[in-house]
């Protein structure tokens, strides 16, 4: 299905994201809002009167009724592959908050939708809403790293822990941080960009160690503090730290390469480029403990270029508007950094190292063991604000 003119959209999810969305959305001019859809009654229609639309309280009426060509999905994660199924049923676009699914089996059942639709309408789009892709900082490192100037890569530690929640914020919302409501914590929830990311820069891991500690700050049954220990086919290794419970935080990604050490932090990215191949030295080398010479490059980055949510939902437009073309990230992406996520935890759970790919149906299992056998009661509050400009 392709369109010359307005593409008829609806948003399914009128959240913190749903309506962050929608605040660019009707300032589209390719785009026409034929609706929008939330099972709490008040909230959909306080938001159709906001945007003189429609309000639907079932994403099945929604698709039913609407005229709809395509949809944001922006609902709890557990939501998002039947809704998703649905509309690829009904060859309707779909462009899916992150993650694609809580787990990988999920996962597949999406991309076996989208496939199957596709066979029937070879122009149907699936995006998903990676924007962190966009952003200069992280676009000019994968420039660097596809261009080879490290040569072979030889270590990447990411310490992310610029995610600090409060007690509160857990708290906002009975479905937040509960293995039946989220599906997981901070893997799940904050940090889906993040591997992405690692996944788009560097590829899928081949071996995984995960270190997952289960509310350890906080009263949640989901964890907030993971250490994971990666293993790649080329020989590289990888670090990820992550956690809801530092402040100040830090946001510092180290890359080493044969050529050299590419440090990002502080929106900033320097570059310690070696004169010669570390691995060469290492074996020509007649000093016995001289480090190569390297030169200190801080390197420029180009900041005022459009960047985040708009900018991945502009491209999903224009790739319906001409039957297909390049997305800031394919659908089925997301399915690799899911997979990282899900072997982190399910390596913590049984204390062993998951070789990918993984066992999808064991990790579904625990998951639906945990959720069968949880004696966590929920102290849900609407007070505070929800201020998802701190969200990365």
């Amino acid at each position: 299905m392709s369109t010359l003119g307005k593409v008829k959209l609806g948003v399914v999810g009128l959240g913190g994201m749903g309506n962050s969305h929608l605040r660019y959305l009707t300032q589209m001019d390719n785009v026409e809002l034929v609706g929008v859809c939330d099972v709490v009654k008040e909230n959909a229609d306080k938001t159709a009167a906001l945007y003189n639309t429609i309000a639907y309280y079932s994403h099945t009426e929604l698709f039913k009724k609407s005229g709809i060509e395509a949809v944001l999905i922006a609902v709890p994660h557990y939501d998002h592959t039947p809704i998703s199924i649905d509309a690829f049923n009904k060859g309707i676009h779909v462009l899916c908050e992150k993650p694609i699914a809580v787990h990988v089996n999920d996962a597949k059942k999406t991309i076996d939708a989208y496939e199957r639709a596709r066979e029937e309408d070879p122009t149907i789009i699936f995006g998903i809403m990676f924007q962190e892709r966009t952003l200069p900082f992280h676009k000019k490192i994968k420039d660097i790293l596809d261009g080879g100037e490290l040569g072979k890569l030889i270590r990447a530690t990411w310490i992310n822990t610029k995610w600090f929640r409060s007690q509160l914020y857990f708290d906002s919302g009975d479905w937040r941080a509960t293995w039946a409501g989220e599906g997981g914590g901070i893997l799940t929830n904050q940090c889906p960009h993040n591997l992405d990311l690692y996944q788009w820069l560097f590829g899928v891991p081949a071996r995984i160690n995960g270190f997952a500690h289960i509310g350890k700050y906080h009263d949640i049954e989901v964890e907030d503090e993971v250490t994971a220990y990666f293993e790649h086919d080329n020989g590289m290794v990888g670090h990820f730290i992550v956690t809801t419970a530092e402040t100040p935080g830090s946001n510092r990604m180290e890359i080493v390469g044969e050529y050299g050490k590419l440090i990002y932090e502080d929106n900033k990215i320097v570059f310690y480029r070696t004169r010669e191949s570390m691995l060469r030295f290492i074996k020509e080398s007649q000093s016995r403990m001289g480090n190569v010479e390297n030169w200190y490059t801080e390197i420029p980055v180009n900041v005022n270029v459009p960047s985040g949510h708009r900018v991945v939902t502009e491209k999903f437009i224009a790739a319906i508007q001409n039957g297909g073309g390049e997305l800031i990230a394919h659908g089925p992406e997301g399915i690799n950094g899911l997979t990282i996520a899900n072997a982190i935890m399910l390596s913590s759970f049984n204390d062993q190292t998951i070789k990918l790919p993984m066992d999808a149906d064991e990790y579904e299992r625990k998951l639906d063991e945990l959720i069968r056998c949880s004696r966590y009661e929920k102290k849900a509050t609407k007070d505070g604000v929800m201020d998802i400009s701190y969200s990365q």
